[in-house]
């Protein structure tokens, strides 16, 4: 069975930057694609960046383009977001899972039957 852990979160202000780490368990990153994604309280959530099996094609959503990058370690098992530039609005849980398609311009939802505790991000003004 697939288990992720996320880590990382915590409270910053405005401008300052932070890196989530994604450790994964039962599954391989290098066969895997893999994703980030946000939810806020009364809000859908939503695909933040998400990287293909290959490593080559990565999705970043459109308010986080030029701040946020996406990496792995495949000797770590470990999938990375760092987040620069932190805004006020990127205040959410955020979570990992694998998933099943990736595009530059799209990226599908989970694959996990349920999400992961996930990492809180709270970004003050």
């Amino acid at each position: 069975q697939a288990l992720v852990a996320e880590s990382g979160g915590g409270l910053v202000q405005a401008g300052e930057s932070l890196r989530l780490s994604c450790t994964a368990s039962g599954l391989t990153l290098a066969d895997d694609a893999m994703g980030w994604f946000r939810q806020t309280p009364g809000k859908e959530r939503e695909a933040v960046s998400c990287i293909s099996m290959s490593g080559f094609v990565k999705y970043y959503l459109e308010s986080v383009k030029g701040r946020f990058t996406i990496s792995r370690d495949t000797t770590k098992n470990t999938l990375y977001l760092q987040m620069n530039s932190l805004k006020p609005e990127d205040t959410a849980m955020y979570y990992c899972a694998p998933v099943s398609r990736v595009r530059s311009d799209i990226c599908s939802g989970s694959l996990l039957p349920s999400w992961g505790q996930g990492t809180q991000v709270t970004v003050s003004s």
